[in-house]
């Protein structure tokens, strides 16, 4: 065999090597950094942004110390402490709320958010963690008895809320005057106290907070709940679709604080019949 051919051959199996060599390495590098990225996506956000109306007692409202306290507040930071992580608390727009999530303005919606088919689809929602019912509360002299008395009336209610999404589903809202939709409850519980409204259609937890409150500092009587509501509901807590690791990581949080006594304790602060 001539000496040319088989240099010639020589030269080759070096190129072969050295081209087995770059692609072993390349494929443990693509490797390495998908093993890097699956283990980021295991991790969990240092800090989470909680997105919230901060006028919703109990849940999430401001003090007169003009603070954040609430139900909700409570929970949400004994689970970041659960987890290891920083919490903060920001005020939104209630009709754009999904709208802040997708765009990743917020992390999480946690204000007594209630778990409709629709909300499942948009976003990725935990288990339910408290139960609710959208109630009917009128003045203390209204002549309002039953749902069947609204007919003709002026019904409050808060835009994109659960409790509109129930009055239409019904069609409850063909019957009335007009149905009234504000961007916070505590605008509604305004007008209904100077005849501006006839009914307010509302959580149950909100409704009762306000009651009590009011009464207490009135010393007296202000407002009737109705026998008749539109129904129960649950609580839970909605991440951006596809954030699951969040959603489980809070929900096994909240399971451990309700084994070790905190979720009662909270809930026994803020939620007093």
């Amino acid at each position: 065999m001539p000496i040319k051919n088989l240099d010639k051959s020589s030269q080759m199996k070096k190129i072969i090597i050295l081209l087995v060599m770059a692609m072993t390495i390349l494929m443990c590098s693509v490797e390495k950094t998908e093993k890097e990225e699956k283990k980021n996506e295991d991790k969990l956000p240092q800090k989470v942004i909680v997105g919230l109306d901060d006028t919703f007692a109990p849940m999430g409202f401001k003090n007169e110390k003009g603070e954040l306290v609430g139900f909700d507040i409570e929970l949400a930071k004994a689970v970041a402490e659960k987890l290891k992580i920083e919490v903060e608390f920001k005020a939104i727009n209630w009709d754009s709320k999904i709208m802040d999530l997708n765009s990743g303005n917020i992390d999480l919606i946690w204000n007594g958010l209630t778990i409709t088919p629709d909300r499942a689809k948009e976003t990725e929602i935990s288990k339910p963690y408290m139960s609710n019912n959208q109630i009917i509360i009128v003045n203390i002299n209204s002549p309002i008895k039953t749902k069947a008395d609204l007919k003709g009336k002026t019904v409050g209610v808060q835009s994109q809320s659960s409790g509109e999404e129930k009055i239409k589903k019904e069609n409850a809202d063909k019957g009335f005057k007009e149905l009234k939709t504000y961007p916070q409850y505590d605008q509604a519980f305004m007008d209904l106290g100077i005849g501006r409204l006839d009914a307010i259609v509302v959580d149950e937890a909100y409704a009762k907070y306000i009651k009590n409150t009011e009464e207490k500092e009135a010393g007296k009587e202000l407002y009737r709940i109705l026998d008749e509501n539109f129904g129960i509901e649950e609580m839970g807590i909605a991440a951006k679709k596809g954030n699951k690791k969040l959603i489980e990581a809070i929900e096994k949080a909240i399971d451990e604080l309700r084994k070790d006594g905190t979720y009662q304790k909270i809930y026994s602060k803020w939620f007093k019949d």
